[in-house]
């Protein structure tokens, strides 16, 4: 009976001993595998960390880089000019002149339309009794075009008992007037000979330049012969300034 006991015993250890070992080979697969996947995850991590630590290291250059890349690649834009303020400013045209006699060492001086036409006065400028009023002090632009037109004969032909016709020269002289100054100040002058044989003439003196001039101050053109400034047209003839 004992002997029957001990062989039952045995022989299930027998038929135990397998299974057994075959349930602690798949736990030690399912450990390594564990292990393994555990491993992967640390150096994936480590990996990942050290490219942020890299990126965080040296963000300048990146930086750096891009702005140069955009400064390359945009053009910077242009400054775009917006006036602060209305100027002063003002185009004058020629009207039909009255001969008036020469004043000591000065050329008699024309009088302008200021408001029809062409003409303008705007931002304070104004224009009164033949005088552009400068309304602030200032670096101005000053400029004039006077138009001469007669007849013709040889410079000082007197032949016959006749004076001459026309002058050798004409002179055109922009004038400005200051109270802070007793005498005119002579700021542009041109002078162009006309001594020419021709059945008639014209010419046209153009002036204009940069002034720095004071509130108050007044500005006049005076020509040397008044009877020879071509009034017929407005773009022929004309006085005007504005401020820089």
């Amino acid at each position: 009976m004992t002997e029957e006991l001990g062989l039952g015993f045995e022989e299930a250890a027998r038929v135990e001993m397998p299974e057994a070992r075959a349930r602690l080979g798949a736990s030690n697969k399912t450990c390594l595998a564990l292990v393994c996947c555990l491993l992967s995850f640390s150096i994936l991590a480590g990996l990942s960390t050290f490219l942020m630590l890299g990126q965080l290291r040296a963000p300048g250059k990146d930086c750096v880089l891009r702005a140069i890349t955009e400064e390359k690649s945009e053009p910077s834009p242009q400054p775009v000019y917006t006036p602060s303020r209305a100027k002063p400013r003002a185009h004058l045209t020629i009207l039909k002149q009255t001969p008036v006699p020469h004043l000591k060492n000065q050329f008699p001086a024309l009088h302008w339309e200021h408001e029809l036409g062409l003409a303008f006065t705007k931002n304070r400028m104004n224009y009164t009794n033949k005088f552009l009023v400068i309304p602030e002090s200032g670096d101005y632009f000053i400029y004039s075009q006077i138009t001469f037109r007669g007849l013709k004969s040889r410079c000082g032909d007197t032949s016959q008992g006749r004076q001459p016709n026309r002058p050798e020269s004409i002179i055109v002289v922009i004038t400005k007037v200051t109270d802070n100054y007793p005498e005119p100040a002579h700021l542009l002058t041109g002078t162009k000979s006309v001594c020419e044989i021709s059945s008639n003439w014209f010419q046209p003196l153009y002036l204009g330049a940069m002034f720095s001039l004071e509130e108050g101050d007044r500005l006049m053109v005076n020509v040397s012969d008044i009877s020879l400034v071509d009034y017929t047209k407005e773009d022929k003839t004309f006085f005007g300034a504005f401020l820089l």
